[in-house]
């Protein structure tokens, strides 16, 4: 299909109606879904902003939190003001939002070099694990990985599409970019436009760009570090600092080996990593010489993609999230087999990418059944799962017979299933197996019914801690305690929550006779919850 040969105008509504169905895809069966996670975190922000009104940082325990500012909470926030309170679809909604971005702006991208390219490219970002799991979360990568791409598209339309250059626009998102993920969320996107600048030889542009963008940054972190101080003085200045520049680059923070992101990305962004990887073997091995626009959109979304990972390897703290960004231009080089015709590698790449969409409802179906009879109990009932991918399987045969939509069928086939199983049996069980909702509101009346101090013993105030707070609708100052000595000495009355692994080590302290008052399982284990009284019999 040639550059022309279908309006702009057109593209543009397909890729917002592309983008409208995966949004409803994303938010399918959204609503009051239990906070587990990582999720807990950004929901207690949005509901204490929700109790005490908007800062320029989030806050825990009524506390200003350093480690971001306040505008991924302010989404949250202000979705949740029609309801009332903060529930998952309202936590959830910025990510939902951001994926479709994704999905229209890579079809805007690849669309006008072959709309079968684009929407293959959608596929296979829809078939990546980590896309799946974070836009139906709580993600901060996720909303930045939109904005990069933005970014890039905006440079290259000027170039392709006879766009407006848009310079206030880009400036804008990039500044967006650093409010949502601090310094990361305004490099990335400018590091992305700059190779683009650089594969084109614009250096002009590559200077003149790449200088506004580092005075952006210095006024950013300027007026960051400001905001701090009126936070919470010098104190939180330096916990900023720590938690959002220090801490990321030594590695205090959490470290990894500096092929990390290269390694791990094989299973965390499959499909589309791994077949990124293939496509690029096979288009040096058909050695063409006179590079077309395919071939050429190729090269700058591998230079952007291959720019991200190796910057984010730069930091010591690696997480397979922060990777997200690259994760559109990845699926975009993984689907070029389907627009290049050359080579026999290619072929053959072809014909084994539309073999696994074949087969995936299948596997998803074995898969299924044998997780069924390991774990009757949190999988009792799959008929209706098994229909489904079932009459899935049964349309991929079908499309074997129809050469004009057999690809794309293929595709969008395995994407439903996958995205089926995920919302239908995944993640359910994942949120029962992670719940703490019910020990939690079960805590909570206890609680209410004899008011006394509560003590979250050996639950890290970052860590487990949240995962119980979230789940109230009310400001609670616990207090912390790490060691049982520490413990023993609180003054009763008080409620102790802990894991009851931790109650061995009470042994040897005045504790040991106490009975726990409520027991069930929290985040995949089991805690106890005792009741300190006001003396303790010798």
């Amino acid at each position: 299909m040639t550059p022309h040969a279908v309006p702009a105008q057109t593209l543009h509504w397909q890729a917002l109606g592309l983008g409208l169905l995966a949004l409803l895809l994303f938010c399918a069966g959204v609503y009051q879904q239990t906070v587990t996670g990582f999720d807990s975190r950004f929901v207690l922000f949005a509901k204490e902003m929700l109790r005490h009104g908007p800062g320029f940082f989030p806050t825990t325990y009524g506390q200003p939190y350093a480690d971001y500012s306040s505008a991924s909470t302010l989404l949250i926030y202000l979705f949740s003001l029609p309801f009332g309170r903060v529930v998952s679809l309202s936590a959830w909604l910025p990510t939902a939002l951001a994926s479709a971005t994704i999905v229209s702006l890579i079809y805007r991208l690849v669309a006008p070099c072959s709309r079968t390219w684009a929407l293959l490219s959608v596929a296979l970002l829809l078939l990546s694990n980590t896309f799946i799991s974070e836009t139906r979360a709580v993600s901060l990568d996720q909303i930045l990985a939109a904005l990069a791409l933005a970014v890039f598209y905006l440079g290259y339309a000027h170039d392709h599409f006879a766009a407006p250059r848009r310079l206030w626009l880009i400036l804008l998102l990039l500044v967006l970019g650093f409010a949502i993920r601090g310094p990361i969320g305004l490099v990335i996107p400018t590091g992305m436009l700059c190779s683009y600048y650089l594969l084109g030889g614009q250096w002009r542009r590559l200077f003149g760009f790449g200088c506004m963008a580092l005075l952006l940054l210095l006024a950013c972190v300027g007026l960051l570090l400001w905001l701090a101080r009126l936070s919470g003085g010098p104190a939180f200045v330096q916990e900023v600092i720590r938690m959002q520049f220090t801490g990321r680059m030594d590695g205090s923070e959490g470290s990894s080996g500096w092929f990390f992101y290269f390694s791990s990305s094989l299973g965390n962004y499959a499909l589309a990593y791994p077949l990124a990887i293939l496509a690029w073997i096979g288009v040096l091995l058909a050695r063409r010489d006179e590079p077309d626009a395919a071939l050429k959109l190729l090269r700058l979304c591998t230079a952007a993609g291959l720019l991200v990972m190796i910057g984010l390897s730069i930091p010591q703290a690696k997480k397979a999230r922060y990777l997200l960004p690259m994760l559109p231009m990845a699926a975009i080089v993984a689907a070029y087999p389907f627009q290049a015709r050359q080579g026999r590698f290619l072929a053959w790449l072809r014909t084994a990418i539309q073999g696994i969409w074949l087969l995936l409802p299948g596997l998803l179906i074995g898969g299924l059944l044998v997780l069924q009879r390991k774990f009757p109990e949190q999988l009792p009932d799959l008929t209706a799962m098994l229909a489904l991918l079932g009459l899935l399987q049964m349309a991929a045969l079908l499309m074997l017979a129809r050469p004009r939509w057999r690809t794309v069928g293929l595709a969008y086939t395995a994407v439903l299933a996958v995205w089926a199983a995920y919302i239908g049996v995944f993640e359910p069980v994942e949120r029962q197996l992670y719940d703490t909702r019910d020990f939690s509101l079960a805590a909570q009346r206890l609680i209410q019914s004899d008011p006394s101090p509560l003590v979250l013993h050996a639950m890290g105030k970052d860590a487990k801690a949240i995962k119980f707070m979230v789940n109230l609708d009310q400001d609670l100052q616990p207090l912390f305690t790490e060691r049982p000595e520490a413990l023993a000495a609180i003054p009763g009355p008080a409620w102790v929550i802990m894991d009851q692994s931790n109650l061995a080590t009470l042994k040897a302290t005045p504790l040991a006779r106490l009975a726990p008052v409520l027991s069930g399982r929290f985040d995949k284990n089991d805690f106890v919850m005792l009741h300190l009284p006001a003396t303790l019999q010798p």
